[in-house]
């Protein structure tokens, strides 16, 4: 055989064999690709995603675009090969991540996704919290047990929706009240909880009555030593609200915080006479909190993405995921940098006005 001949040869089977590896080879990696993105002053599946029981609220009203966006991951049961791998670090629609970043180890992909769906409607209460409060609303807010722990001594004695209204006599006014007056206890003695039951509470709120103003039940829980040395009871002290305007949000399949601040301007522009896009095709991302302060999210890229191929001319991105997002960005689509609620109003009437050279732009890092 012609050197030439055997040389050609042998390097199409390594080659070959090359092929082969990076098919069979697995890596601890997912992928991350651009996933639908909605807009939360319109419909999915015939349903309004904004919809406010008992509420004059005009659903043609609004001409433009306030879209959320999401991100799609590869299942917790999806092993990636080498050759996928390299095509994701490659593409630029597509990212590769540890896959550890996606599903912890210790976590089945059922709590990770009930983790996901947690985080959701987290988001959704604070969204409209946000607003309500950016629309000048009162919101009241009160202290619940947001969850008990499986091996925690208030199991059976507290319930995930009671109402803490004080703690050892002390009156509770921040999740954060709870556990230091637990704290101060030494382990094994007892605690003190003056509580609404969830059930007087829920039945409360459809009253349209405040479940703070309802008298309490005393329940004396005992502590047990920590980790650190602590006394605790096993419980998760939270916060809950009385909304005076009933909002709901309707969207399937989608799971984590992300989509607080986009939530927000929808429940804004849908209560008021103002259309805050006037036809724009806006776009974004971020988590908010009760005071309208906006967060970073993940897959910043993936998102600037889908909102340019659905259309978007702006995309509202939380000021700590400017940096990613410039490195990446989509041609014609113009990243308006976010920090709080008013920010992001602030950004929608300078583009409703046609003063977009006024907006606070993302820049490299």
């Amino acid at each position: 055989m012609p050197r030439r001949t055997a040389t050609m040869l042998a390097s199409t089977l390594l080659l070959i064999a090359v092929l082969c590896a990076a098919v069979l080879i697995k890596v601890p990696y997912s992928a991350m690709s651009p996933g639908p993105t909605y807009n939360t002053l319109g419909s999915v599946d015939g349903e309004q995603v904004l919809s406010f029981p008992g509420e004059e609220v005009s659903d043609n009203k609004a001409s433009g675009h306030l879209n959320m966006t999401t991100v799609r991951v590869t299942g917790s049961d999806y092993r990636m090969n080498l050759f996928r791998a390299i095509y994701g670090w490659l593409a630029e629609d597509s990212a590769v991540v540890p896959r550890q970043t996606l599903y912890p180890s210790g976590k089945s992909a059922e709590e990770v996704k009930e983790q996901n769906a947690e985080e959701f409607s987290r988001s959704q209460e604070s969204a409209k919290v946000a607003a309500l409060r950016e629309l000048g609303e009162k919101v009241p807010t009160r202290v619940v047990v947001q969850a008990v722990l499986k091996d925690g001594e208030a199991r059976g004695k507290l319930h995930a929706g009671d109402v803490i209204k004080s703690v050892d006599g002390t009156r509770v006014k921040d999740p954060n009240d709870v556990a230091e007056l637990v704290t101060e206890h030494d382990p094994g003695e007892k605690v003190r909880f003056t509580v609404v039951p969830a059930d007087k509470a829920e039945a409360a709120e459809k009253d349209g009555r405040n479940p703070e103003k309802l008298p309490g039940e005393r329940v004396t829980v005992p502590t047990r030593k920590a980790d650190d040395g602590r006394a605790v009871v096993g419980i998760q002290p939270g916060v809950a609200h009385t909304l005076p305007i009933s909002i709901d949000i309707t969207l399937a399949d989608v799971g984590g915080p992300s989509a607080g601040l986009m939530f927000a301007l929808g429940i804004v522009d849908k209560l008021t006479p103002e259309d805050l896009t006037d036809g724009s095709f806006v776009a974004g991302t971020g988590t908010i909190d009760d005071k309208g302060q906006v967060g970073p999210i993940g897959g910043i890229h993936m998102k600037t993405v889908a909102a340019r191929e659905k259309g978007a001319e702006f995309f509202l991105t939380p000021k700590d995921n400017c940096t990613g997002a410039v490195a990446n960005a989509p041609d014609g689509l113009i990243l308006v940098k976010i920090d709080t609620m008013d920010d992001a109003m602030s950004a929608l009437r300078k583009i409703k006005a046609d003063k977009t050279a006024e907006l606070p732009r993302c820049a490299a890092g």
